[in-house]
């Protein structure tokens, strides 16, 4: 309980953030709020900032003694970037990480572009921190890794400690960097030492995306937040101050009531009271200079310079021993973790900007292979315009519908990689829509969904929707995915075959579906989305998540249905706008920790759903069917009397109604489908007939 209680404590405590996408200066108020009311982790924490106060103190102190050597001392830090992504534009691209750590070392070195724009009076102060960042090349277990791992997940949304959860390489080896949609409502954030020595697991920063690197969702500007919070992770204070833990004072951004007496612990930085824009001229404090607006650690968006002063402070953080810092740059650690690896072809490997298309859709490919520049590429692409091609970012073209792999061949002196991906394209059917009304129960001798029009579409490289033969709600066959041996935060997609609804005036869409958890805890969900057009656009129609998603009590091995008590069935409209010759849907399912899903006996038809209480042991048998006049009904033992029957054409419009009876003749009516409804005293129930 006592570990619980430090974790949630550990994110309001070590939580110091660059706010610029809110402009405040919040986090550090909440960090001196826990503090305050967790007395016990504080007193952990403030002993680890005193020491390291005083070993900064002695480090600089002895450094100041040597001054007339050359500083030659470079400390190199292995990175590893986790982009934490749930399928949107905060998955970036691996150009856009390159171009972050390539800002970020040009500001750490003195080396930006734009650094003959800083305050002449502050040009002497500006420092080489002799501080860079390297992209692992090896990860935990030795093996040649790209140093970016991508995890789909649901944290992305929120952006804090949590997604250290999810993937976390030993801090004593790699600075980790997680890449989210929203870093808590900030544009990143970062733990001291100190902090980190508390609580290692933590230990990190957490940046969204649209603040990392300069290309892609961020921009030069808003690239300035990754250098901040590395100085937050190399313990520099804000340049206003008034964040450290022993005072427990805080001091926000800007504010006008600001003590200039405290500052950030070093000398060559002037007191100033913060800036949230870029004022090259203000004076906050009476100084006899202006502000050091330009400082890395304020929050003025032009921010390019670090101080003697803070290169040192950073530097002693990097020989202390508290959170393990002194271990990042050794030389066994970085040939541990591939820093000092000559660039090598480690593998073939691709990407695309989308899985699924339309006749006519176009895809974007990426070559990924690393570490080092391919001299030349040669891609296949089955089904493709063209069939292949020797461009780094091919842009391919598909006209035909069916399911394609894709391959690869990179060439490195002489030597070559290899990687084809199996099916990775699907191109869905454009023409020839299934007729209304439309009825799917998987029956089938087929082993592949493709063969009877179905196409799936996992976002990961693990498990897929497949026909099953184990756990039917009715028949022999149904569609599972085995969410069970899945990871956390998985994607999977199924596609429907075309159907055509144009001269439909009125549907529903129903099916059955059965799903456990491992625990009492659920959060998977299933989704009903519908398209027409063959469009880009998905329109959600049906979410169904927590309890009403479980149909069975949690199993810790995987689940099968065994009963149709173990079954539930979705049911939703389809709007009118969507009643075109060229109609699909999908499902959606988002696996969160949970077991197997199934899914059968899926209906577009008028009634669809009308027996949403009954199972098809128990339903309305009508017979003989198909028939060439009268029908008996033959109603479950607890339906009770019938009151009405009516009859409905295959368009859903009322054709007959009957009263009181259980037999009815329609051999007047003219041959096709229909469908018979049974309003009963305990229900209402639906069954299909044939007037032949």
């Amino acid at each position: 309980m006592r570990k619980n209680i430090l974790l949630v404590c550990s994110f309001f405590i070590s939580l110091i953030s660059f706010a610029q996408q809110s402009l405040n200066c919040g986090t550090d108020e909440l960090r001196i709020f826990t503090l305050q009311q967790n007395p016990e982790i504080a007193k952990a924490i403030v002993k680890r900032e005193n020491e390291l106060e005083i070993f900064t103190r002695e480090f600089i102190a002895a450094k100041t003694e040597k001054e007339s050597t050359a500083d030659t001392a470079l400390y190199f830090i292995p990175v590893v970037f986790h982009i934490i992504h749930n399928y949107g534009n905060e998955n970036i691209a691996n150009e856009q990480i390159y171009s972050a750590i390539e800002m970020l070392n040009k500001t750490f070195r003195k080396e930006r572009d734009d650094t003959a724009s800083i305050v002449d009076i502050f040009k002497p102060l500006h420092a080489d921190t002799r501080i860079e960042f390297r992209l692992a090349k090896r990860d935990p277990d030795g093996n040649c890794h790209s140093g970016i791992n991508r995890i789909a997940s649901l944290l992305s949304e929120t952006g804090d400690h949590a997604v250290k959860n999810l993937v976390h390489w030993n801090p004593a080896n790699y600075l980790n960097v997680y890449v989210v949609k929203n870093a808590a409502g900030l544009a990143g954030h970062a733990i001291f030492p100190s902090d980190a020595d508390t609580v290692p697991e933590w230990d990190g920063i957490v940046l969204s995306h649209n603040y990392v690197g300069t290309i892609g969702t961020s921009n030069l500007t808003q690239s300035v937040a990754f250098a901040h919070e590395c100085g937050h992770y190399l313990n520099l204070q804000h340049i206003w101050g008034g964040n450290n833990v022993p005072g427990y004072y805080f001091l926000p951004c800007a504010d006008p009531n600001h003590d200039c007496n405290i500052d950030d612990g070093v000398a060559d930085t002037p007191p100033t009271i913060g800036w949230q824009s870029c004022n090259l001229s203000g004076t906050s404090c009476n100084n006899s200079t202006v502000d050091m607006v330009q400082n890395v650690m304020d929050y003025s968006y032009c921010n390019i310079m670090f101080t003697t002063g803070q290169k040192d402070r950073m530097q002693a953080a990097l020989n202390s021993p508290m959170g393990n810092r002194n271990n990042l740059w050794q030389p066994a650690n970085l040939i541990a973790t591939g820093v000092y690896d000559a660039p090598v072809l480690c593998g073939a490997d691709f990407s695309s900007n989308k899985k699924v298309v339309c006749p006519g859709g176009t895809i974007t490919f990426n070559n990924e292979s690393y570490h080092v520049p391919v001299d030349s590429v040669l891609w296949t692409f089955e089904g493709g315009t063209p069939a292949s091609s020797t461009e780094e970012l091919p842009v391919v073209t598909y006209t035909s519908e069916g399911v394609y792999n894709v391959s690869l061949t990179v060439f490195v002196n002489g030597s070559n990689s290899f990687e084809v991906k199996s099916n990775f394209i699907s191109v869905l059917p454009q023409t020839g829509g299934t007729a209304f009304p439309f009825a799917e129960s998987f029956e089938t001798d087929e082993t592949e969904l493709e063969s009877i029009g179905w196409f799936k579409n996992s976002f990961d490289s693990e498990n897929n929707w497949e026909l099953d033969g184990q756990a039917p709600f009715t028949g022999t066959v149904s569609v599972m995915l085995d969410n069970f041996s899945n990871t956390m935060d998985n994607k999977d997609e199924l596609y429907s075959p075309l159907i055509d609804l144009s001269q439909v005036t009125e549907t529903n869409i129903s099916f059955w579906y059965a799903f456990a958890g491992k625990t009492d805890s659920i959060a998977d969900e299933l989704q009903l989305q519908i398209n027409k057009g063959c469009s880009n656009f998905w329109l959600n129609k049906l979410t169904i998540n927590g309890t009403e998603l479980q149909t069975s009590t949690p199993l810790i091995s995987p689940f099968y249905p065994t009963t149709q008590q173990q079954w539930k069935q979705g049911v939703t409209n389809i709007p009118s706008s969507y009643f075109v010759d060229d109609f699909r849907f999908r499902f959606v399912f988002s696996g969160r920790g949970g077991n197997n899903v199934f899914i059968d006996d899926i209906n577009i038809d008028v009634a669809a759903g009308v027996e949403e209480n009954s199972f098809a042991e128990n339903l309305l048998k009508v017979f003989p069917n198909p028939t060439t006049g009268k029908i008996n009904l033959v109603l479950p033992e607890n339906a009770g009397k019938a009151i009405v029957i009516k009859l409905l054409d295959s368009k859903g419009s009322l054709v007959a109604v009957f009263n009181n009876t259980t037999t009815v003749d329609i051999s007047t009516f003219s041959r096709g489908l229909y469908f018979v409804i049974a309003e009963t005293e305990n229900g209402i129930y639906r069954q299909r007939i044939v007037k032949d």
